[in-house]
């Protein structure tokens, strides 16, 4: 039994089969593949540097991203962002 079953998370990141991701932000469901979400990570690490995230917050405070060969805009806002980065933290830490 898990304490999150009644809690709804703005950003979720699943193992759909071998090498397929499941990606949902805001109700928005997008498919990825394994390459799919290592270059997602490389962005979001980009992104969250201490000196890109300092000036995203100091400048417009959000970012557009492309996501999955551009075929789905994203846009994320600075918690979010920070979200985003754990959650795939946490996908890959978790295997």
């Amino acid at each position: 039994m898990s304490i999150f079953t009644d809690i709804q998370f703005n950003i979720q990141l699943q193992k759909v089969t071998f090498c397929k991701y499941q990606l949902v932000i805001d109700h928005k469901k997008m498919f990825l593949t394994f390459p799919q979400l290592l270059q997602l990570r490389q962005k979001i690490n980009e992104y969250t540097s201490p000196e890109n995230l300092e000036n995203v917050i100091n400048n417009e405070n959000f970012v557009l991203l492309f996501i999955a060969d551009r075929k789905h805009l994203v846009y994320l806002e600075v918690p979010k962002l920070l979200d985003l980065k754990e959650e795939i933290e946490l996908c890959f830490y978790s295997y």
